[in-house]
């Protein structure tokens, strides 16, 4: 699985469709581990709402590699 970039309403279609399902411990996608990754257009201290991006990245999780 390659990275994606996505806009915010491409990923909430992923999840609507049941495409990345939240298990409550992890994202899969595919049956595979993603990380999700918001990708803001200003510097991180003028964030007020981290969850609001207009583009999120999805990324396959390494296996064996746990945060």
């Amino acid at each position: 699985m390659e990275e994606k970039i996505l806009s915010k309403s491409e990923l909430i279609q992923l999840f609507q469709d049941e495409v990345i399902i939240d298990t409550n411990k992890a994202w899969l996608m595919n049956g595979k581990e993603v990380e999700i990754i918001a990708l803001h257009d200003v510097e991180p201290k003028y964030l007020q709402d981290v969850t609001n991006a207009k583009l999120y990245k999805i990324i396959p999780k390494e296996e064996g590699r746990r945060y």
